[in-house]
């Protein structure tokens, strides 16, 4: 489905563009320093064919954008590029994946969004406030796509922080270590789902600063750097927030070990004591007609009071050092 469509030269809008057919875009495609910008999301299979058509995209990549569940990457067909991009978003307490791929070439720019209500149309009134940048053409273009998705990876890394925070607080708190297993666990997974977007990212902006970059970036480097910056440094907060994690989850399970120890001593102590009172009992409890105390008429009495004495006394030293 066709969101928005408009183009520009030397950096200035000309036009928003509403055509009926792809093929009604080509008069400003031969235009000097010129350039359409084309926004789909979710396409229907065969509605990219025009496009490919009209902007001679590489069939390899729109297989790639119409099926969408591709890693994030960068590929370059001759003067071309075409960048996939994950779409993180917080829906009801959960992370959503998104994707958008954007095809990038001399004279146009179409990106695809998928699975995601994210939209950016702040990104292209951005670039239309900044002429003056948005003269570098397409390329700029990819940049501020790149840099909107990047920034919208912050405030999911600052939510995962926090919800850890507010775990480790209760991670002491006795009878709620299950329910702390559980929900780090939820945690570490959607760590790990940022995770899968954010690392293939940094690699795929390695390749458009720095070195050999492809011919349609030679002028937006700096840019692109800066946004590898950027990325750089949210990788950095989701390893400490992995490293974190791990101590949390270590800490929890150390703790339900130490209930379990404080049960099982509870109950060796209390089986200790039991014990104690059965072998008196059954060592009086014999059936000989020649024993000590047999006919002494306070034996019963004293071995009741002999058998609460030394009970007492291994409770006393069972509580003394901790066991009850």
């Amino acid at each position: 489905m066709l969101i928005n469509c408009a183009a520009y030269q030397n950096g200035s809008k000309l036009a928003d563009l509403a055509p009926e057919r792809p093929e009604d875009l080509a008069p400003y495609l031969e235009r000097p320093d010129c350039f359409v910008w084309v926004a789909l999301r979710d396409i229907e299979p065969g509605e990219l064919e025009p496009y490919r058509r009209l902007f001679d995209l590489h069939e390899l990549a729109v297989e790639d954008a119409t099926h969408g569940h591709q890693r994030p990457k960068v590929e370059e067909y001759g003067r071309d590029l075409f960048a996939v991009m994950h779409l993180v978003d917080w829906v009801a307490g959960e992370l959503s994946l998104g994707e958008i791929a954007v095809f990038v070439g001399p004279n146009y720019v179409l990106s695809v969004r998928s699975g995601s209500k994210l939209h950016f149309l702040g990104v292209r009134e951005r670039c239309e406030r900044e002429p003056e940048l948005l003269a570098h053409g397409p390329s700029f273009v990819l940049y501020a796509l790149m840099d909107a998705v990047v920034d919208r990876y912050f405030p999911i890394v600052d939510r995962l922080e926090s919800e850890l925070e507010e775990i480790e607080q209760s991670i002491f708190v006795r009878g709620a270590q299950l329910d702390n297993i559980k929900r780090l666990y939820e945690l570490k997974r959607r760590l790990m789902l940022l995770r899968r977007a954010v690392a293939p990212m940094l690699e795929m902006l390695s390749k458009l600063h720095g070195g050999r970059t492809p011919p349609i970036c030679a002028r937006t480097g700096d840019y692109f750097r800066d946004v590898a910056d950027h990325l750089a440094r949210i990788e950095s907060a989701i390893e400490s927030v992995r490293d974190t994690l791990a101590t949390a989850i270590q800490a929890n399970l150390s703790m339900v070990a130490i209930d379990d120890s404080n049960v099982t001593k509870k109950l060796a102590a209390w089986a200790g004591i039991f014990a104690a009172a059965t072998a008196f009992a059954g060592i009086w409890g014999m059936n000989f007609e020649q024993m000590p105390e047999l006919k002494w008429a306070w034996g019963y009495p004293a071995a009741l009071g002999l058998i609460t004495s030394v009970c007492g006394l291994l409770w006393w030293r069972f509580r003394k050092a901790g066991w009850l």
